[in-house]
């Protein structure tokens, strides 16, 4: 979507404030789902959460230029498919850490939570490449149609290896089972909030979740308003091909520290740092830059060192709960979109009223150093979960 908003906007008349409304309603619909989600994932398995998410994500990207062009509001029609992109979308990384915590090994799980974590960024470079030049070649539908048709393809081959033709994916049965058994839980839920160490992993997620969905929905538009001569594929590659090895190492970089006798939690709040402190500092300056080339490399520093949160806070979810870690980490990124949901919005009431883009990445910065502060304060490695059912 944001590959394609400067194009849609100028399609339908959209201003600032009606395209911030549209990329920050993917965000109320992805806080919606991600407790659920993450909880059931930890019931059933967030293998059958993510295929059938993706199955139903994918028919609405597939769904939207054509429900666009047929409606005559559609501002408001856009608006409601992006919420619903949202509800789908929002069981993914919950879905995700609950697998991994179940089924990674502990001394494993940096790098392959960081591993898996860079399918994101490839997914965005490749929509990023070949969307931009979908976007030039073909307008802007083709971009929903090639993404859409491709998470479709996906679904199938995933279902095809991994279920058999008589295993459904999800069951009536199986979702009424799980929430009827969700209140006689052995984990004491107002223990487990009371932890410093468990609001540490949940206000550091949301201070990096909602500044990434912020860079990730307005960067395209700043390099396309500020350099109006530069070519999209080029800054929609860049940072996104630089942060695949850079999440990948930084996972591997996690466990080796560990491996040598380094202490998990020192490893993570280092990893944490370079993700939010270390990318803030790239973030600033690509404020103050009038240079295409130098904002380029700012940017993929930025976004290139932020999958460093893999390797930190993302990880700390599974070293602190590993038998509730798709719910704990289903509360930590419901706060960060309804965060990202406000900074998205208030980033294009931003740009709008002061003409500059330097107060967005001022935002970011902020917001980033508040959730390292506590971080670095309160987060530990040792399992809370244990401790608390036998209390």
């Amino acid at each position: 979507m944001p590959i394609c908003s400067v194009s849609m906007s100028t399609h339908f008349n959209w201003d600032k404030k009606q395209s911030g409304m549209v990329l920050g309603s993917f965000f109320w619909g992805y806080c919606l789902t991600q407790i659920i989600g993450g909880h059931l994932s930890d019931k059933i398995g967030g293998e059958k959460v993510l295929l059938l998410s993706a199955l139903s994500w994918g028919l609405i990207t597939v769904a939207t230029p054509v429900v666009a062009h047929l409606s005559s509001m559609p501002l408001t029609l856009v608006i409601v498919f992006r919420f619903l992109m949202g509800l789908l979308q929002g069981v993914h990384f919950p879905s995700l850490t609950s697998l991994l915590s179940q089924r990674v090994r502990e001394n494993e799980r940096a790098f392959t939570c960081c591993t898996v974590g860079s399918g994101s960024q490839f997914g965005t470079l490749v929509i990023g490449a070949a969307g931009s030049l979908l976007l030039d070649w073909y307008g802007w539908e083709s971009v929903f149609f090639f993404s859409g048709f491709l998470t479709l393809l996906w679904v199938y081959y995933m279902y095809k290896q991994h279920f058999s033709e008589k295993e459904h994916i999800i069951s009536l049965e199986d979702i009424t089972k799980t929430f009827s058994l969700s209140t006689q839980t052995n984990i004491p839920w107002k223990r487990l909030f009371r932890k410093g160490p468990v609001w540490a992993v949940i206000i550091g997620q949301l201070c990096i979740a909602s500044t990434f969905f912020t860079l990730l929905s307005w960067l395209p538009t700043f390099f396309k308003e500020t350099f109006p001569d530069s070519k999209g594929w080029v800054f929609n590659v860049i940072p996104w091909l630089l942060a695949i090895p850079a999440g990948v190492f930084s996972g591997f970089l996690s466990d080796h520290l560990i491996s040598l006798g380094f202490q998990t939690i020192t490893v993570r709040k280092s990893m944490q740092f370079i993700g939010m402190g270390v990318s803030s500092f790239f973030v600033l300056c690509l404020g103050h830059t009038s240079s295409y080339r130098h904002a380029i490399a700012l940017a993929s520093a930025a976004i290139g060192l932020q999958t460093f949160n893999h390797s930190g806070v993302s990880v700390n979810v599974q070293d602190l709960a590993p038998s509730c870690a798709g719910f704990l980490f289903g509360v930590a990124n419901t706060g960060g979109a309804l965060l990202g949901v406000v900074l998205v919005y208030l980033s294009g009431y931003l740009i709008e009223v002061t003409g500059s883009w330097t107060p967005v990445f001022n935002l970011v910065a902020v917001v980033n150093s508040i959730g390292l502060g506590v971080y670095l304060t309160f987060a530990e490695a040792r399992r809370v979960d244990v401790d608390l059912i036998h209390l």
